[in-house]
């Protein structure tokens, strides 16, 4: 009751604020204000102020947002713990040496996994395309 009675009231003051527009013949915009002052009203008679008013006023609804709020964070819990130990994985970690039995892939040492494939100076990069005056600009500056 109190929620309409509200509505109402700003409903009353928007339509107002539209006569006064209207008065200082800012048309379009008094129409403007007189329909958003509208609003209010029309949703008390649809039923929505109530619906939204006993949602909030509701203790088991409340409950409810907490469920799917706990729910939410253990998904992403999960997810994160997920990605993290295949992060391990993907860096060498004990899980994968477990997986892949040693006589399958070649032996390599931990230096060689890290660095990229050596390539002479004058080669130019994969694509095609030539890095030689940018490496000449960073040499000049000793980098």
């Amino acid at each position: 009751m109190l929620a309409e009675t509200i509505c109402s009231a700003v409903s009353a003051a928007g339509l107002g604020i539209a006569a006064l527009t209207a008065y200082r013949k800012r048309f379009l915009a008094a129409t403007r204000i007189a329909a958003y002052a509208l609003v209010p009203v029309g949703l008390v008679m649809t039923g929505v102020v109530e619906w939204v008013s006993g949602m909030v006023f509701n203790p088991t609804v409340w409950a409810g947002f907490g469920l799917l709020a706990l729910a939410w964070l253990l998904l992403l819990t999960t997810r994160a713990v997920e990605r993290r130990s295949l992060a391990k994985q993907v860096k060498g970690g004990p899980a994968q040496e477990a997986v892949a039995p040693a006589a399958s892939a070649p032996s390599l040492d931990a230096g060689s996994r890290s660095r990229p494939a050596a390539r002479p100076n004058n080669a130019p990069a994969a694509g095609g395309e030539d890095f030689s005056d940018i490496e000449a600009i960073l040499k000049k500056h000793g980098i």
